[in-house]
């Protein structure tokens, strides 16, 4: 026998005593587990997504509607950014108080372009307080997935209360799974066979979170 046919009459065997025309979900699989795991108020939820943030070393912000174009500004100063790539759908009026020049998000542009580009500014779907993970899923205020991964700074704006989560029960049912979705926990990271942590490598090396509290919803 070739390996092919063991494989398939494992399968056989082991698919001996379903009855015929059950599918794989039949009977459906439960979800009941809990979407929500305790009670906690808007300002909770938002201290616990921050200190899960800085668990992963994102540097976590928080401000005022009003108060957001100036901080992004000063973001980008500290840096010393002198370019931004800027989604199409961003609001205009959170870079007016920064000098960088905005670099639109262009479907042309290489890797290689984007790399030397010195920031980026998006919005989000969604942050997750439970597991600090931040959700982009393409839409006008993320634009293209590439943006937020080739350059090496990070800006990401998270509206309060609408765009904060407990836990990811809670979040699935508002993402779509059609969608682009990317999952962002903390900055880029990973760890060789030694262990050493390098920062960097797939993604932003610095992620700036600031939640922003008033911004009108999306």
């Amino acid at each position: 026998m070739s390996s092919r046919d063991v494989v398939l009459a494992r399968v056989r065997r082991a698919l001996a005593d379903v009855p015929r025309g059950e599918g794989p979900y039949d009977p459906p699989v439960p979800r009941d587990y809990h979407r929500v795991h305790g009670a906690r108020t808007t300002e909770e939820t938002v201290e616990l997504l921050a200190e899960h943030l800085a668990d992963y070393r994102a540097v976590v912000h928080r401000c005022s509607a009003d108060d957001l174009p100036a901080l992004i500004g000063r973001l980008l100063a500290e840096r010393g950014a002198r370019t931004v790539v800027v989604p199409p759908g961003l609001d205009p009026r959170w870079l007016s108080a920064t000098e960088a020049a905005q670099v639109p998000d262009r479907a042309a542009d290489t890797a290689r372009e984007l790399d030397a580009v010195d920031s980026v500014v998006t919005g989000c779907a969604l942050a997750i307080a439970e597991t600090g993970t931040l959700v982009l899923d393409g839409g006008p205020d993320q634009g293209r997935r590439r943006i937020t991964l080739v350059p090496d700074h990070h800006i990401c704006v998270v509206r309060v209360p609408d765009q904060v989560v407990g836990s990811v029960p809670e979040a699935l049912p508002r993402l779509s799974p059609a969608r682009p979705l990317t999952w962002i926990s903390g900055p880029s990271a990973t760890s060789d066979i030694e262990l050493d942590r390098v920062e960097g490598v797939h993604g932003p090396r610095t992620l700036e979170v600031i939640t922003a509290f008033g911004l009108p919803p999306t």
